[in-house]
């Protein structure tokens, strides 16, 4: 048997809703309060450019007055405890494992704390609004907008991440649905490359076959069990 030295976890919404951010395909989520194309495309921000920063202006505003829960704290306790290579990958925007003490952290789709400046393409952490079209800081076009991937633009670090799979003796997704691609396909993939694969979730995801193990329930209980299975304390 292979040692386990590698491990990537896949964050979702499942366990930042725990904290009180609204998850977008829940019931009363914040699908059914504003159509996708309208709010998260590149051809909703070129129609009606207010509509979308006014909605990312409120998820960066609500974000700010949440925090991390025990799902987060535990995955932090297991980025400074684990010894060996650690990718916390995560399809959220939010900040909440950094905030909890967690380093190894790629933002797959970006981050509501950051602002994207097309014309020179740099990136500023941004904690106020956008909808007034502030400078940038670096160029000074008034052209800022969230640092969000949306729907049809290509997820960020793609490469870093694959490369991450290859690599990986364990992959665990975390409070995901299993419907969204690339990251609904990384299950597979960390499997057909011989890595063993753990789901931890409210409920079993679209994708719950491609798991050798699937536990259900919250992740604020399910996760800090885990990492201290895996620390062995």
């Amino acid at each position: 048997m292979v040692a386990l030295r590698n491990i990537v976890v896949l964050t979702g919404a499942g366990i930042s809703a725990e904290s009180g951010i609204d998850t977008f395909r829940s019931a009363g989520g914040l699908w059914e309060r504003h159509r996708v194309e309208d709010v998260a495309t590149p051809e909703g921000f070129a129609r009606d450019p207010e509509l979308v920063q006014r909605f990312y202006d409120a998820r960066r505003a609500a974000v700010q007055e949440v925090a991390p829960n025990a799902a987060h704290e535990a995955l932090a306790r297991l980025d400074a405890e684990w010894g060996g290579e650690l990718l916390i990958v995560t399809q959220n925007v939010d900040d909440l494992h950094e905030r909890a003490g967690a380093s190894r952290v790629l933002h797959m789709h970006g981050e509501l704390l950051s602002a994207l400046c097309p014309v020179c393409e740099r990136r500023h952490r941004w904690t106020g609004p956008l909808v007034d079209r502030p400078a940038c800081p670096t160029c000074e076009a008034h052209s800022l907008r969230p640092d969000v991937v949306w729907f049809g633009e290509m997820p960020y670090q793609m490469d870093r991440i694959y490369a991450a799979l290859r690599q990986a003796n364990l992959f665990v997704s975390i409070g995901t649905s299993g419907a969204v691609y690339p990251a609904a396909g990384f299950v597979r993939d960390a499997r057909d490359l011989g890595a063993r694969t753990l789901e931890l979730n409210l409920d079993r995801s679209e994708g719950s076959h491609w798991f050798h193990e699937s536990r259900q329930g919250r992740a604020g209980d399910l996760v800090p069990h885990w990492v201290s299975e895996i620390l062995g304390s």
